[in-house]
């Protein structure tokens, strides 16, 4: 299965999702570096709280 995922490439070449990603192994990827600088840094902050959530959710559903 191949999926596009939006992501940030900092200067020091850190990548960063920007929404969580579950997968069931490791899996290759492939990275298309664009010209144009992301829209929003609140769209980077966005993704992060929303991966927080999702690992809360995930800790607290694991200590069921």
């Amino acid at each position: 299965m191949s999926e596009t995922i939006d992501a940030v490439i900092d200067k020091d070449g850190i990548v960063r999702l920007l929404k969580p990603v579950h997968l069931s192994g490791v899996h290759r990827a492939l990275v298309t570096i664009l010209d144009d600088e992301p829209s929003r840094e609140s769209d980077l902050d966005a993704g992060y709280r929303e991966m927080a959530q999702d690992e809360a959710r995930e800790s607290e559903a694991l200590e069921f």
